[in-house]
């Protein structure tokens, strides 16, 4: 950070009187603050790392109060910094306000692999902490297992369901599966079936595993009860309506997780919404309110790659419907490195390899990383916003709405003198903010967008291929680093 960024960047607090995703403040007029580390383990496991900010007292009104020392200021955070595990590697820049000093310490993300960052004299399960929009939380057994379950390569797809047998499974479905597998392999056609099922983990050491009960069981639920989807169709337009506790319809649906797909799929288009008109010549055309396509892709993304681990075993896929929109919710966030800026854009990490293939060659998915991509591209022939992906703490929601509620785009608003005028759009605001690098962070929340997928695929994307913003970084645009300036 340049000096006279750190310079904008206390500018920009103090105007909106706030912390931040990214941003915390410390007063350290009176001695270096004695506890850092659930901010140093925060930033370290967020994405976009964080900025501490000392000299800045929020509880004086924002006010500039400078650090006692610079130097000893640094040498405590560094030591602070020494205990972290893994060890946190500060970059700082002093700058001068008001004849007083400001030190920022810049706390770069840690790679997925090297994740949690934990302050090492409380240990790993105390001692790891992640940002909550401006507060450090500490992170739950489930947060920090998925770390490990990614860098130690957990398969829980794949655990045995001790319970069950292969006469618990579909015999016929097991067929299909197993000529499907051995169709253009020589190799694999010369061997029986059963022990073609032990090679492809259906069946370890005589039980069927997770992912056999899941793909072929006859009633997979009566051991893994709460692996199904939950729908519900409310008559609110969102959580926050009083006439949210009335059902208009619900379902609990069960099965394969092929069943599972195709009564989701049913419950969602019945409870949809028809628009019918009336072409030149005279013939009836139905519409429905979401392109059937789109919610099967999205559905069977999320069958696939939920968390099938012990710790979200209990925890159903939920579909909810509202007036005005739809959403898709399941266990366990993104997988490894993908983040919700590269859904669509860059191939994935895959948390359920066997279950993805094996729903591949029943014919269910092409697992070819398309699914993302077929969705934005139906929903914009349909003439509907883009698609709303939120990676939160222990679940991955999308959301599809029927009218784009953030557009401000050339909005008309009355004047004091009752004349209707125009509000500036988003995209002139964009500009106008960006004219100095700003994040993807930074952006959405100028904006007031908590969603910052959202935000880029909204506003910023479209303004960067028109040439009218630039890339800080533009040899690697996915950077997690990347910055936006005014072109």
């Amino acid at each position: 950070m340049l000096e006279i960024e750190l310079m904008q960047l206390v500018e920009t607090i103090r105007s909106r009187h706030a912390e931040s995703q990214t941003v915390e403040l410390k007063s350290a007029a009176n001695g270096c603050p004695t506890r850092l580390y659930d901010t140093l383990s925060s930033f370290s496991n967020q994405d976009d790392g964080g900025t501490i900010v000392f000299g800045v007292d929020e509880r004086h009104d924002y006010e500039v109060v400078g650090v006692y020392d610079v130097q000893d200021l640094m040498k405590h955070v560094v030591e602070q910094c020494n205990q972290m595990h893994p060890k946190v590697r500060a970059v700082f820049t002093t700058c001068n306000i008001e004849g007083r000093n400001v030190v920022s310490a810049e706390i770069p993300a840690l790679d997925i692999a090297d994740r949690p960052c934990f302050y090492e004299g409380r240990g790993r399960y105390r001692g790891s902490y992640v940002r909550v929009g401006d507060a450090d939380e500490p992170m739950t057994e489930y947060e920090i297992y998925s770390y490990e379950a990614f860098r130690r390569k957990y398969e829980d797809e794949l655990r045995i369901v001790e319970r069950a047998s292969i006469d618990d499974l579909n015999a016929d479905q097991l067929l299909r599966y197993t000529l499907a597998l051995k169709d253009g392999r020589p190799n694999l056609a010369r061997i029986d079936q059963e022990r073609v099922l032990e090679l492809m983990s259906i069946i370890k050491e005589g039980h069927p595993t997770l992912a056999g009960v899941m793909l072929f069981g006859l009633y997979p639920q009566a051991f893994l009860p709460q692996l199904s989807v939950i729908a519900t169709r409310l008559p609110a337009t969102g959580k926050s309506d009083s006439d949210d506790t009335r059902f208009v319809d619900n379902a609990r649906i069960e099965g394969t997780l092929t069943e599972q797909l195709q009564g989701a799929i049913a419950f969602i288009r019945r409870n949809m919404r028809i628009r019918t008109t009336i072409d030149e010549n005279g013939t009836r055309i139905d519409h429905e309110e979401y392109p059937v396509e789109a919610i099967r892709e999205l559905v069977l993304n999320a069958l696939i790659h939920r968390d099938y681990s012990i710790h979200t075993q209990g925890m159903p896929i939920q579909v909810q419907m509202f007036n005005d929109h739809l959403v898709i919710t399941n266990p366990g966030g993104l997988y490894g490195r993908m983040t919700v800026d590269q859904l669509g854009h860059m191939q994935p990490d895959t948390r359920n390899p066997l279950i993805a293939t094996a729903m591949e060659l029943l014919g269910q998915t092409e697992n070819r990383y398309s699914g993302i991509p077929t969705v934005r591209r139906l929903l914009n022939d349909a003439g509907l916003p883009e698609p709303e992906f939120e990676n939160q703490r222990g679940e991955f929601r999308v959301t599809l709405r029927l009218h784009n509620p953030a557009t401000q785009s050339a909005a008309e608003t009355p004047r004091h003198d009752g004349i209707p005028s125009r509000k500036k759009s988003r995209q002139q605001d964009i500009l106008e903010f960006c004219t100095i690098p700003r994040t993807r962070r930074q952006i959405a929340e100028h904006l007031g967008i908590s969603n910052v997928a959202y935000a880029m695929n909204r506003y910023v994307y479209p303004l960067v291929t028109q040439g009218l913003l630039a890339l800080g970084i533009p040899e690697k645009p996915a950077s997690r680093k990347q910055t936006y300036r005014t072109a």
